[in-house]
């Protein structure tokens, strides 16, 4: 409970910080960022270049921890359900590892079941937007349409007040749908590990998320899987057991935002509310 406090002390705090720093008439460049980045090798962290660097950090968007410390941080992306999501939540409890999921409206109207599991598991809701679109190319007023139809329709079926995380459809965004984002209390997380792994007809085998993951691997590492892949699901286990194996703690975003802001975060995970 402390920590959920704590966290939410810390995105006021940088909200408000935001409305003060920021020109409201600035002019954020229209240009469209596909986020991408030099992937990890040998334990490096991945490296997004400093023209990224620089625009996240200047509206506290993150894409990875501290390169000091073996802590990763699990977050999967749902469009849809296609028969993988419990398996890969059933490896979650069983490892007691917290994740994020950055569900659609879609999602949430068809696989509500999961959604309030996955709640009741512990986890985190992020907000992936209600109809995945291309956010960039979206109005100021459309850009909050969608997270707040996000948020409305995840409150009838939870609960749960609001989102704080959100992550842009494709990983497409600029400057623009970060500062709105900041102005409606949203913080962005984008991720330092990735493969291609979306494609639900398109089996390459268990062994190749494990490697992918494995290879990629680094302190601070920020993990996008997507739940339609069978072959996520079955390597879940095995990346984990591997990661632990490693010296790697899976914790929470709220842990990697805390330690953003140079406050202390624990090293142990904590056990799923049930």
């Amino acid at each position: 409970m402390w920590k959920q406090h704590i966290v939410g002390a810390v995105i006021a705090t940088f909200i408000i910080a935001a409305g003060i720093s920021f020109n409201p008439f600035f002019a954020a460049g229209s240009d469209e960022h596909h986020w991408g980045f030099k992937r990890a090798q040998n334990g490096e962290q991945a490296e997004a270049g400093a023209q990224l660097d620089q625009l996240l950090d200047k509206y506290g968007a993150i894409y990875k921890g501290k390169a000091d410390k073996k802590i990763a941080y699990l977050t999967f992306d749902n469009g849809y359900e296609n028969g993988f999501t419990e398996s890969i939540l059933d490896t979650l409890k069983k490892e007691n590892v917290p994740a994020t999921f950055f569900l659609t409206g879609h999602y949430l109207d068809s696989a509500s079941d999961l959604v309030k599991r996955m709640v009741k598991d512990g986890h985190t809701i992020g907000n992936h937007s209600y109809g995945h679109p291309n956010m960039a190319r979206l109005s100021p007023d459309g850009m909050r349409a969608e997270w707040q139809k996000f948020d409305g329709k995840l409150r009838e079926l939870t609960g749960i007040d609001r989102t704080t995380y959100a992550r842009p459809p494709e990983g497409i965004f600029n400057a623009k749908v970060l500062e709105v984002g900041n102005a409606e209390g949203y913080r962005h997380i984008f991720w330092s590990v990735a493969f291609k792994d979306w494609l639900k007809d398109e089996r390459r085998g268990a062994d190749y998320a494990y490697n992918a993951l494995m290879e990629q691997l680094h302190p601070g590492a920020v993990i996008l899987m997507h739940t339609v892949a069978q072959d996520n699901a079955e390597a879940l286990p095995m990346f984990i057991a591997e990661a632990k194996k490693q010296g790697y703690t899976f914790l929470s975003l709220d842990d990697l935002v805390l330690e953003y802001e140079d406050f202390p975060v624990a090293l142990q995970s904590p056990a799923p509310s049930l």
